[in-house]
Formats: structure tokens, sequence, C-alpha cells
């Protein structure tokens, strides 16, 4: 699989904040004008991020079972699933399960019942203060954690994702699935793969021992942000040898499971802003040559460039809205998509890559040569050559010759 990824709220242009008086907006439709730009990239899966009713960006939820208002309702959410599937298109679903909203109303209930209170468990909450204090998610008082011992908690997130996959969800990202104990997916994503033995599953892991956490938790696979933060920091700092180091960790997590890979998403800094558009196709042809499940986040492919601030709001410029069709994309980034479509049609040419193990032949400070091969068959192989000694270089061979080389050998920007 190749994933295209979207934030939906910031993807549709939705206002910020939920208007409870406002009529349903028909959003989630235009999603549907990009899926065949999703196959035309070279990708086959889409993974949306939060889209059930929410307070604002969509990690504060009010009602699991709710597409949000300001995206549409159950009809256009059963639409465009149909519309993926007609096209072989993997749909999969965010789950934000470790936290919701400061309004959601079990907790409402639960606060104002008391520790006696039928839905007290489900919350991690004080009452010997006044008013009771809440655990709430990394310092946000806006969202406030789910008490996952909790065996309410437990058929909540199991019901969740039963109601979702019976409607035709492909798979899951669980949110925050690093703050949660492992042993808690375990029985959940049990139970749901009984129904729903197709299911991918990946969880949303910033550091811990990521094939500890697959192993206990039953998911397929965890986000690979060692990989991430080599990537950007060596083309950076024009220092390849954080990314040797990380390639030799990736080598190790390959054989328990594959990574859930990307250079991008909707919690970071635009690649093409951290080292610039040209060293951000370097930053793709390493995505496309690895092993693991690459993703590519919406907009990355076209250059699309974005901050993100450590400031209430400050995920905004990394969440921006689409034109309401492909067509209407502005040209500066035709270039890099191009670069893209090259870079993931290698990727679909050899089936084996998902599994390849990265050997560095050689390596300077600003160059780095990598043979990624097949485990099972040594005459599989592509050579990755990426240099930033001046102008921002790569190549990828294999031995019937070149596959990709950026800059164009003509001297024209693309391939």
């Amino acid at each position: 699989m190749i994933w295209w990824t979207v934030y939906p709220l910031g993807f549709t242009g939705a206002p910020t904040h939920l208007d409870e008086q406002a009529p349903v907006a028909h959003r989630l439709p235009r999603l549907e004008n990009w899926l065949d730009y999703l196959i035309d990239l070279g990708c086959n899966g889409l993974v949306l991020g939060p889209i059930f009713r929410s307070e604002s960006h969509g990690y504060d939820t009010l009602d699991y079972f709710a597409i949000d208002p300001r995206l549409g309702d159950d009809a256009d959410f059963d639409a465009l699933v149909a519309a993926c599937h007609a096209r072989g298109i993997k749909l999969v679903l965010d789950g934000v399960f470790n936290h919701v909203s400061a309004r959601y109303p079990a907790l409402r209930q639960a606060l104002a019942e008391g520790p006696d209170g039928p839905l007290a468990d489900m919350f991690h909450i004080d009452f010997s203060t006044t008013p009771p204090t809440r655990l709430n998610f990394e310092g946000s008082d806006d969202l406030v954690r789910l008490n996952h011992a909790s065996p309410q908690v437990r058929k909540l997130v199991t019901d969740v994702m039963l109601h979702w996959c019976g409607r035709g969800v492909d798979g899951w990202r669980l949110d925050a699935a690093y703050a949660v104990d492992p042993e808690f997916w375990a029985p959940v994503l049990a139970t749901v793969r009984e129904r729903f033995p197709e299911l991918y599953i990946y969880g949303e892991v910033i550091h811990g021992d990521y094939a500890q956490i697959v192993h206990e938790s039953g998911m397929d696979a965890v986000t690979e942000y060692e990989l991430w933060k080599a990537c950007w920091s060596s083309l950076a700092t024009e220092n390849f040898y954080e990314l040797e180091w990380t390639l030799g960790r990736h080598n190790e997590m390959l054989d328990d499971f594959r990574p859930f890979t990307f250079i991008g998403n909707h919690d970071v800094t635009r690649i093409a802003t951290k080292v610039g558009a040209d060293k951000a196709i370097l930053a793709a042809v390493l995505l496309g040559t690895v092993g693991g499940t690459p993703c590519v986040y919406y907009g990355d492919e076209q250059a699309f460039r974005g901050e993100k601030y450590d400031r209430p709001g400050g995920d905004a410029e990394v969440r921006q809205p689409m034109p309401e069709r492909p067509d209407q994309l502005a040209g500066f980034g035709l270039p890099t998509y191009r670069a893209y479509q090259a870079i993931l049609a290698i990727r679909r040419r050899y089936a084996w890559l998902p599994d390849a193990r990265t050997e560095v032949e050689s390596i300077t400070n600003p160059r780095i040569v990598y043979r990624a091969h097949d485990p099972a068959d040594a005459d599989h192989w592509v050579r990755v050559t990426l240099d930033v000694t001046d102008t921002p270089t790569a190549s990828v061979v294999d031995n019937s010759g070149e596959l990709f080389h950026w800059p164009h050998r003509g001297g024209r920007r693309g391939v």
C-alpha cells in the first residue's frame, strides 16, 4: 500500500470551531474530486484525519458515531466510501481514542453525578477537589483523557470501530497510541478483527520500543518518527551520518513489522519548509525506496510550505485548504508532483520494496549511497544516491540502468 493522508477539516476549508446552530455543510464530497488525483500520483489508499463530530480541530471529539456537520453527514460519508472502493482505494479513519472534548457528554454526566455515578470510571477524575480535577492530555484543558482501565472505555472504543468498519472502513490510525498502554489495544483489536480480519491498523507512536508496542498491541505498524527525524535533519544539516545510523535501526524494525513511514503529517512543519523544495525531493526518494508502508501528506507532493508553531492554532499553516478540484492547483508544484509520480512508480514496480533492507555503501557528510535490496533475492535491488554537495541531486538505478534522476538530465527541474 501507498497512502495519501488528508486532514479533512483543513483540506476542505471548514470553520475552525463547530457552530451548533449552523446547518450541515456538505464539504466531504469535495474529497471525491481528488480520488483520481490520488491514483494518478501513485497511491492506492486514503487516510483521513478526524471526521467525527468535534468542537474544533477534530481531536476534541463530541460524538464518535456522527460525522462532523462542518464536513457533512452519513450520506456524504457513504458516498465517499463507495467512491473509494469503486476505484480500489482503501480508506482509513483516525481513531481518537485517548482523549475527548471537555464538553464530551459522558464526561459532563460523570462530573455531574459524582464518584458513584455509572460513568465515573470512564475518566481520571479526582472528586476530592472543588471543582473535581480531570486528567487532561498533554496540558490541554480542552482534551480530557479516557481511563483505559475502564471496561466501559474498552467497550466504547470497540463499538466505535465496529460501527465504522460496518460502514466500509478498511483500517484505523490510532491517535496518540504512545499514550495508551499497548495491552489496552490487544483485546479491542482482537474483537474487531474477528469480524473484519483484513483491517489495516497502525498507531501514532513518537517514541518507545516500536516493535514491542506492535507485538503487545496487535497493531500492524506504528509511525516511524525516527526515520522522519533523521531524514529532514540530515538534509537540513547536510550530514547524512544520522540517517546512516537510523537506517540500521530501520532494518531491525523490519525484522518485526513494516513501519509506517512518512516525511510529513498534520502535526509537523512541512518538509519543503524544513529543508527547501529541492532537498524535499531527496526526502521523497528516501520515502519511496526504503522498507515500510509509505504515506504522502497531502500537499507535500505539490511542494506546499507551512510552519508548525507551538501555540494555539499553530497547526494552521500545515493543514491548509486545497482547491475544490486538482485542475485548480497553482502550477508551481507540478515539477514536484511529477517527481513524486516517478518515485512512486518505482515503488509500485518492485513488489519487494516494502520489505527491503538497506545497506549504506558509501557516505560523507553531504553524500550517501545506499542499496535497498530484497531480503529473499539478492538479484533484486536499487541503488540510491542522495547528494547535497552543491545542487541537491538524487538518482535511483537498478541492474537495468537509471530509473530516476533529480534534477532532470536536460537541466530542467523535474524527471
